[in-house]
């Protein structure tokens, strides 16, 4: 990727880009009686200087001097999507994963599994999402979510039990918030990178595969998956078990998110909003199945 060629946004608002399902779960969980005292407190009682200390204690920074080009790709994403530098960390952990946290000093940390599986361009896709994160203020929410059973736990006897109850259906919006919200960062990966390619390869990585099986990888057999997943939603009974496989979970499947992301682009919100045109990395060698795409509703 050469980032010369690439383009800068200075002056980028998120809801320049984000995606209406994160704005509509925002506006929701905004509007559950309390949740804004629980955010403040949550602030007040220092829960992100912990966790700053702790990740500063237990992980490597990131650097000019430490894994420089690593860092480089921060300061690309940063400088695209116009946001303050944050703090890059790596963790030692074998599974692929990455996560930004702390409000008023945000910092942002990957796994040394995501860095032995991503090549450069992939590893800029993911590091823009994180960056998209901050950009789209989705971090406050983030430590609540994290936090929310230490916030109840200790309140549970003295209200006989109903701030479980109150604490899982809270529980389940904030899951809900958090899934949507990945859907902007999503966006924000491929303002990062310009390339619908890069953004396809990383997906797959993260539902399975490795640096080196990518010459082994077929992008058209997993367009054909996420059309196989789409399908399924024709039974009423499918839809159940989706809603049930993924009530807990803090982001959507891969393949899910490679479909939004690609709604984004052939519905033309990306084109308007960049000026550019993305290469057609999801379509069939052939251009068949041009049929199934539309806009936001559906694509692939």
């Amino acid at each position: 990727m050469d980032r010369r060629a690439l383009k800068t946004f200075p002056g980028l608002r998120a809801p320049d880009f984000q995606h209406p399902q994160d704005i509509s779960a925002t506006r929701t969980l905004r509007g559950v009686p309390g949740f804004d005292r629980l955010s403040t407190w949550v602030m007040e009682y220092g829960f992100e200087r912990a966790y700053y200390i702790e990740n500063t204690a237990e992980n490597v920074r990131i650097s000019e001097r430490q894994f420089p080009r690593v860092h480089a790709c921060l300061e690309w994403a940063c400088e695209v999507l116009d946001v303050p530098l944050p703090e890059l960390y790596m963790v030692d952990d074998p599974e692929a994963h990455a996560f930004t946290y702390g409000q008023s000093q945000p910092f942002v940390t990957l796994s040394s599994g995501l860095l032995e599986i991503m090549d450069e361009d992939e590893l800029s896709f993911l590091i823009g999402i994180e960056v998209g994160h901050i950009k789209c203020e989705h971090v406050l929410y983030t430590m609540v979510a994290r936090n929310i059973s230490a916030i109840l736990s200790p309140v549970g006897p003295i209200t006989f039990g109903l701030s479980a109850l109150l604490g899982t259906g809270l529980e389940i919006a904030l899951f809900d918030w958090s899934r949507k919200a990945q859907l902007s960062a999503d966006r924000a990966g491929l303002l990062t990178v310009q390339d619908r390619d890069v953004a396809l390869r990383a997906f797959m990585k993260l539902a399975g595969g490795g640096r080196g099986m990518g010459k082994d990888m077929n992008p058209h057999a997993f367009v054909d998956q996420i059309r196989a997943y789409e399908d399924a939603d024709r039974s009423g009974l499918n839809r159940s078990y989706k809603m049930l496989l993924t009530a807990f979970r803090t982001h959507p499947f891969p393949i899910l998110r490679a479909k939004h992301l690609d709604a984004w682009v052939e519905g033309g919100g990306y084109g308007r909003l960049t000026g550019l045109s993305a290469r057609p990395a999801f379509s069939d060698p052939e251009g068949a199945g041009d049929e199934a795409r539309v806009s936001e509703g559906r694509s692939l």
